[in-house]
């Protein structure tokens, strides 16, 4: 027989326990930082985007700074986070429109955000959500797509619905908070070839899990 999907406040709750004090893996001091961090991470890893920018960060502490920066220098920079030409133009381009029309501040709403080149929803989530602690949605990136679907928290592939999805299931308050939580589970246990469901503390209310042996 089928299991039901798992219960949204069950999911929070279990979670919430194991992992209190996660954060956001980006290293970051403020929220420019933040910004271009999560532009890297796009089809990257946390870990590989951390050793290349405490270097971009000393020597372009600031967007004006960045703005400013030859195209080729942030090439070589940035090189090893994979399609570094396309980020390494997002990057630069972003900078200066932040420069230009907000001012050098970050900007702090969804649609200002967004006209940043490489910000889609999920970046500027990330940036919302962590840094100025404004839930406007939930981040669905690879683990979270991933986890939920195993959970039956959403039945499908596409990342706008899921996060429609996750939004109705959860309370406002909870958006950044699940999506951090299901991003270290998936890390750390739900992982996408041999998820450990064995020591999963989902495993009595996840309908997939043991379907992986």
């Amino acid at each position: 027989m089928q299991r039901k999907p798992a219960a949204p406040g069950k999911v929070l709750g279990i979670l919430k326990k194991h992992y209190s004090n996660a954060e956001c893996a980006l290293i970051h001091k403020n929220a420019y930082e933040l910004l271009v961090a999560t532009i890297l991470s796009a089809q990257c890893t946390d870990v590989r985007v951390n050793m290349v920018t405490p270097l971009l960060f000393k020597k372009y502490p600031t967007p004006h700074a960045l703005a400013g920066a030859e195209l080729d220098d942030i090439k070589k920079i940035i090189r090893t986070t994979g399609f570094y030409n396309n980020k390494a133009k997002n990057i630069k381009a972003s900078a200066g429109l932040i420069v230009e029309k907000f001012r050098g501040k970050i900007p702090q709403t969804m649609d200002e955000l967004t006209v940043l080149p490489g910000v889609a929803r999920k970046t500027a989530n990330v940036v919302l959500g962590v840094w100025f602690k404004k839930n406007e949605g939930v981040v669905v990136d690879t683990h979270v797509l991933r986890v939920a679907n195993r959970l039956g928290l959403t039945t499908t592939l596409d990342q706008k619905k899921t996060e429609q999805e996750l939004m109705q299931k959860f309370p406002r308050e909870q958006w950044e908070r699940i999506a951090t939580y299901i991003i270290h589970h998936g890390r750390k246990v739900c992982s996408a070839r041999k998820p450990k469901c064995a020591e999963c503390p989902l495993n009595e209310i996840c309908p997939s899990a043991f379907s992986f042996e």
